[in-house]
């Protein structure tokens, strides 16, 4: 079994969970990083009160923190206990156990909503959605979590070409985790992406992480233009 979903739901990391999913090294937290699609995570929030640059894009931004507080009650029980009465599709070394996990998706939760008006006004939380997102600023480093791939059932092949190749004209780089739906398969959308980035002159690698939570999900897909 594994766990079904009505829609996209308002989950989001920490940093250090970035850090691990995404290889971020020192140098890389002194990027100019946009993060796609990262829902609530205090990864914006962590990284501003370290002093570094995070642009957050996401359509949950058009939404007030109440609101947002409101979508995540209305999923999290149940999500928690399909995780729980799933036990083999999951590891338990980085969350130590589903309560581990609610509460975790809690606490960035909180540390995402106490920055959140602050991050509006800082115009560092905006709201847009891929394929059109609405910026023309360029970024050292785009980071993508959870979204594409993890939706490859409810999001088609066309959308995620246009996507990715989206993303690449703001940065040189691109990372993507995880490369797994959410049936625990690798997305079956991969091997001919990167096929066809690699016709257009981009290079691609997978890379295993510190990072698992979906049982087989620790790689990431890193796109960038050769040096």
């Amino acid at each position: 079994m594994v766990v079904k979903l009505d829609n996209i739901v308002p989950f989001g990391r920490s940093l250090t969970e970035y850090q691990r999913m995404f290889q971020l090294s020192p140098d890389d937290m002194e990027r100019e990083i946009l993060d796609i699609a990262g829902g609530p995570a205090s990864f914006n929030a962590e990284m501003a009160q370290l002093g570094h640059a995070v642009t957050s894009i996401d359509p949950i931004y058009e939404f007030s923190g109440q609101e947002i507080q409101k979508r995540f009650d209305a999923c999290v029980d149940n999500i928690i206990e399909q995780v729980r009465n799933t036990p083999k599709d999951w590891v338990w070394s980085y969350h130590k156990s589903p309560e581990d996990l609610r509460r975790n998706r809690e606490k960035s939760l909180a540390l995402f909503l106490a920055d959140y008006e602050r991050g509006k006004a800082e115009h560092r939380y905006v709201a847009g959605a891929l394929p059109d997102l609405p910026t023309e600023r360029r970024y050292d480093l785009v980071l993508c979590s959870h979204f594409l791939f993890l939706y490859s059932e409810q999001l088609s092949y066309d959308f995620h070409q246009q996507a990715i190749l989206k993303l690449l004209e703001y940065s040189h780089e691109l990372r993507i985790f995880p490369l797994l739906t959410l049936g625990l398969e690798r997305s079956p959308y991969l091997d001919d992406l990167r096929r066809g980035l690699d016709q257009q002159g981009y290079f691609s690698e997978i890379t295993k992480v510190d990072y698992e939570i979906q049982r087989g999900g620790n790689e990431m897909l890193r796109i960038r233009l050769p040096a």
